[in-house]
């Protein structure tokens, strides 16, 4: 539509001809698909406590005490954020979509990096042949959301691997294919941009999922490489296989997995190059507002650098479709020199923590 509006009393011969003008221009240009945009996001935050959380001095140092951590919660049950996402029908099947997307700290207001939009920012294509996509992304091995009993928390698959399993990835290609039979599978890589190497920095995953009713399996196979290309350190340069699945039958689902992290390059010879992670959980929809949540983690390092286990119980309850309370406690157990956390702040190594959190979260 051309619209025509005039202040200077022009004829309206005039304005007959140019409008008939624009209505010639506009048939002879091609048809023009229109696009889609929807503006969306979360607002999540509430309070938090951890306990025995281990001290330190001006320099960063282990003073050997230990203190209660009481703080407002941001991002604890799921990432406060907002975003802005599109699609354009191209004929013939073809589609085009994007997302920019940032995630905050709704307790300070603050971005979660530094980057404008720090979660994702990619343009894709998808069609009969599946979908491609270029930009910024959440890493592959994020798809354990699927396998985690507590929707990857603050206190779920995340806190026995320090974080290991949620990263993100910039300069992405990913590919997914369509649905055959249940069977469906994502490619990913994070290219590395580095002169004269194809590895060093770089990222690739790959996600395979088979879902059959009530039943959903799930396999990732990821590797982050260090800037030299190598596998240095458990946590954040290293190989890792994660399996599992779930069940729901009428209002309960179960959850099952196994994570097994490796890095082979880790210099120190007393330092852990393997790691690994079991899981069991569960989710009951007691009615359609009020869910409750339970989930027992493992993990157990190579080197004598110990072990724990988490233990969490948590309830979500919706008061419309928008809005959700949660809720969540759990404990860590930590054996040798281990020193994981319920969340983020560590105890002593081979001292327990407790530790809980509760708010409100907002969709729009």
């Amino acid at each position: 539509m051309m619209l025509f509006t005039t202040t200077s009393g022009a004829p309206l011969k005039a304005l007959a001809a140019t409008a008939a003008f624009g209505l010639l221009g506009l048939a002879a240009m091609p048809a023009q698909a229109q696009t889609n945009v929807t503006i969306y996001g979360r607002v999540d935050a509430g309070v938090d406590y951890q306990s025995s959380v281990a001290l330190k001095d001006a320099s960063g140092n282990l003073t050997g005490q230990t203190g209660s951590k009481l703080a407002a919660s941001g991002n604890q049950w799921g990432t406060s954020m907002i975003g802005f996402k599109g699609t354009e029908d191209l004929g013939g099947g073809l589609g085009a979509f994007f997302l920019l997307e940032s995630g905050f700290d709704a307790t300070k207001g603050t971005t979660n990096g530094s980057a404008l939009f720090n979660r994702r920012s990619y343009v894709g294509l998808n069609g009969g042949a599946g979908s491609i996509k270029f930009g910024k992304n959440l890493f592959i091995v994020n798809d354990v959301w699927y396998l985690d009993p507590t929707g990857q928390q603050f206190m779920g698959t995340a806190s026995l691997v320090k974080g290991r399993n949620w990263p993100g990835a910039n300069n992405v290609i990913e590919y997914q294919t369509p649905t055959w039979s249940g069977f469906n599978a994502t490619a990913q890589t994070s290219l590395g941009e580095k002169a004269g190497s194809t590895k060093n920095g770089r990222s690739d995953g790959i996600s395979l999922v088979y879902t059959n009713g009530g039943l959903e399996l799930r396999g990732i196979y990821d590797v982050i490489r260090d800037a030299n290309g190598r596998y240095t350190d458990v946590y954040t340069a290293s190989k890792d296989l994660i399996v599992g699945g779930t069940y729901t039958i009428d209002q309960l689902k179960l959850f099952a997995g196994y994570e097994n992290i490796s890095a082979p390059d880790t210099a120190a010879p007393t330092a852990p190059d393997k790691l690994n992670h079991y899981w069991i959980g569960a989710n009951y929809a007691v009615t359609p507002a009020l869910t409750l949540i339970g989930g027992a983690f493992h993990a157990k390092l190579n080197h004598d650098a110990g072990s724990a286990s988490l233990f969490m119980v948590g309830a979500n309850y919706n008061l419309s479709k928008r809005t959700l309370l949660y809720a969540a406690v759990g404990t860590v157990r930590n054996k040798g020199n281990a020193d994981f956390g319920t969340e983020f702040d560590n105890p002593l190594p081979g001292h327990a923590q407790n530790g809980g959190y509760a708010g409100i979260s907002h969709s729009f």
